[in-house]
């Protein structure tokens, strides 16, 4: 059995482990759907009522029977109906997940795009007041939170200078993608720039140690340019913990960036997931998290799968 074919046989193990977990957390929250859904008119429901309701969400079976029920239907695709949006969960997911593909995509551009250059280039001037400065800025944007980031962008670009829209009605990208790109900029600079940070320390802190490596030498020996020996013999080998520091800063994204999508006002996966958990919105959760999981795992083995391509020396699955 290959690695690939060992890494996919795991996968529905972690899914039944991630909707064991998900089901019983979602339970321990305090209130249930049905108060969630009425708010101060739930106490007003006679005990009859209140049972009818209890019986049509599945509420009166025991927390087994509920977690049956819904991980049968969930093997066939079925995950529930959402009592928040009165539609399957499913069709709620795949409605809010491009947004939040599309943002995750567009602030892995912005950060490669900052993070990688800089990083290079503060390796490539080590102990000299670029280096520091390129440092600095990399800790201010680790260490500064993504919703202060958010409202300085906002101020900055919106408020002060009036270049781009702070927020409204979102326009699907195939409906308008100008107008969508003005909307969604502000939100991938935020994500971008504390992700950038981290691909800038990482990537300067792997190239320092592929400049100091004999091949690097032995090629400046004979004379290679210093532009190809940085970019055809050292950033290929040290692109191996950037792209590990991505997947996982990808995968995180795909679950939905919570405060960006909140303060920006966009309809996401992660602002779904949240109202949901407040509506007590139970197979949505259960449903959101299940895919958010399913996400994580593939661009994990995705990132496995670019060591072997970066690094032939790599083989995945070798005793």
């Amino acid at each position: 059995m290959n690695y690939l074919t060992r890494r996919l046989v795991t996968f529905p193990l972690v899914m039944l482990g991630v909707s064991v977990l998900v089901f019983i957390s979602i339970r321990l929250v305090p209130g249930d759907a049905i108060t969630a859904m009425l708010g101060t008119e739930a106490g007003l429901l006679t005990p009859a009522q209140r049972a009818a309701l209890e019986t049509y969400f599945g509420m009166d079976q025991s927390w087994f029977g509920q977690y049956w029920h819904w991980l049968g239907g969930a093997l066939t695709g079925d995950l529930g109906i959402s009592v928040t949006y009165g539609k399957p969960v499913l069709e709620v997911i795949l409605r809010v997940f491009p947004l939040t593909l599309e943002l995750a995509l567009l602030s892995m551009i912005v950060a490669l795009a900052i993070g990688l250059p800089a990083g290079i280039y503060a390796a490539t001037h080590a102990e000299k007041p670029s280096d520091l400065i390129v440092r600095i800025v990399a800790m201010i944007g680790q260490s500064t939170p993504s919703f202060v980031v958010a409202l300085l962008a906002i101020y900055a670009l919106s408020v002060w200078f009036g270049v781009l829209p702070a927020m409204g009605t979102f326009t699907p990208l195939f409906e308008d993608p100008l107008k969508n790109l003005a909307q969604m900029i502000l939100p991938a600079l935020t994500l971008g720039f504390a992700f950038a940070a981290a691909v800038t320390r990482i990537s300067r802190s792997a190239m320092l140690d592929i400049l100091s490596d004999d091949y690097v030498r032995t090629a400046r020996a004979k004379g290679v340019p210093q532009r190809k020996v940085i970019w055809h013999h050292a950033l290929p080998n040290a692109l191996i913990p950037v792209v590990t520091v991505s997947g996982v800063e990808f995968g995180y994204l795909l679950g939905g960036a919570v405060i960006v999508e909140q303060v920006f006002a966009l309809p996401g996966l992660g602002r779904t997931v949240l109202d949901a958990i407040l509506q007590r919105d139970y197979a949505l959760v259960q449903g959101s998290v299940l895919f958010i999981a399913l996400n994580f795992m593939i661009v994990n083995l995705l990132v496995d799968l670019a060591y072997a391509a970066l690094d032939p020396r790599i083989r995945l699955g070798a005793q």
